[in-house]
């Protein structure tokens, strides 16, 4: 039996004192979410520079952090946090799984001392809406004890069997989800995949074409996470929430990167982790609308102001439904504007 709350109690602050719960998500650019290992006093000066640069900063505290370092992780994300303004580029951290550890003071001691700054708390290793419930319920208790004036959202990651199996009840689960990132290193391990690349594609996952009379049959590469995307995409759309591409683990090979995220972005996703410098410029270029695309959907829209009706417009039929594709794109592209002047231009806006 699952237990669900009533609608009029949803939206409640679960602790006196803490800031109402978002009723819709705030309108933001989040093309790339980019991570950076904050015990590393060399990257926190360059933290300035990133912010010009990147739609998201992420203090990393979890994974590719050593056990010896996750102390001055947490405390060097927390000068950085302290010591920098961020303006319309957000600030994230990805704090350490629920069962470790250092988790409770990673969430306990930067609410304390960053609370209004951070927008979202990355959560690992997700299993189900119990996971969402604890650190929900943590959040109102510590925003309400330090004076944090707007709700912290959670972002959650999906890299476990479980974790996919309950997907939706997950992403319904609080006021605060912001969304889900694919984990797909974690979850191969946990599905126990053979593979060790860390998102992408595979030589030996593929098609094979039929027989052909020299005897010459190609293999087509298939994508090992299509199936996974869409699924998050269906879970985190049908709730209100958003939906990412997680890491791309090669950083040598940047024609892969750009068609995983052009994969991930075409399948409904917002925007994508990046892990390394190389890696931003790809995901901007990706999770920007192409200009011909917003110009097109611009014509559909001014065509059809009530998004009602049907209308011939460069010789192909628009109705209601490519009216609400394009009315995504617009939407997104007037973001991208705001953010960048060069990409304003060319959207004529």
């Amino acid at each position: 039996m699952s237990y669900t709350k009533t609608p009029n109690a949803f939206y409640k602050p679960l602790a006196i004192g803490a800031p109402v719960p978002f009723q819709s998500l705030p309108v933001t650019l989040e093309r790339m979410i980019h991570f950076v290992p904050p015990h590393i006093e060399k990257i926190r000066s360059k933290i300035p520079d990133m912010v010009k640069q990147v739609d998201v900063i992420l203090g990393n505290l979890e994974d590719a952090i050593p056990a010896d370092a996750k102390d001055a992780a947490r405390s060097g994300f927390i000068e950085l946090a302290d010591k920098n303004e961020f303006g319309g580029t957000g600030l994230w951290t990805r704090v350490n799984c629920l069962n470790s550890p250092w988790f409770l003071d990673d969430v306990t001691q930067i609410v304390s001392k960053v609370g209004n700054k951070l927008d979202v708390i990355m959560l690992p290793k997700v299993e189900g809406p119990w996971d969402i419930h604890y650190l929900d319920q943590l959040l109102a208790q510590l925003e309400a004890k330090h004076n944090v004036n707007t709700p912290i959202l959670i972002h959650a990651i999906l890299e476990t069997a479980q974790g996919v199996n309950n997907i939706q009840e997950i992403a319904g689960a609080s006021p605060r989800m912001h969304g889900m990132s694919l984990g797909p290193a974690d979850l191969a391990a946990s599905r126990g995949m053979k593979t060790t690349r860390v998102g992408g594609g595979h030589p030996f996952y593929g098609v094979l074409e039929d027989p052909t009379e020299t005897g010459l049959r190609t293999l087509f590469q298939q994508d090992l996470w299509h199936y996974t995307v869409a699924k998050m995409v269906d879970a985190c759309m049908g709730h209100g929430i958003k939906a990412f591409y997680g890491p791309f683990g090669d950083f040598s090979d940047s024609d892969a990167c750009r068609a995983q995220f052009r994969n991930a972005f075409l399948q409904g996703c917002l925007g994508t982790w990046t892990l390394h410098p190389s890696q931003i410029k790809i995901a901007k270029d990706v999770f920007s609308p192409e200009p011909g695309e917003v110009l097109f959907a611009k014509k559909i829209l001014e065509a059809m102001p009530d998004g009602t009706g049907a209308v011939m417009i460069d010789g192909k039929m628009q109705d209601d439904a490519t009216w609400k594709q394009a009315k995504v794109i617009v939407d997104l592209a007037k973001l991208v504007a705001e953010k960048d002047p060069d990409l304003a231009t060319s959207y004529e806006f």
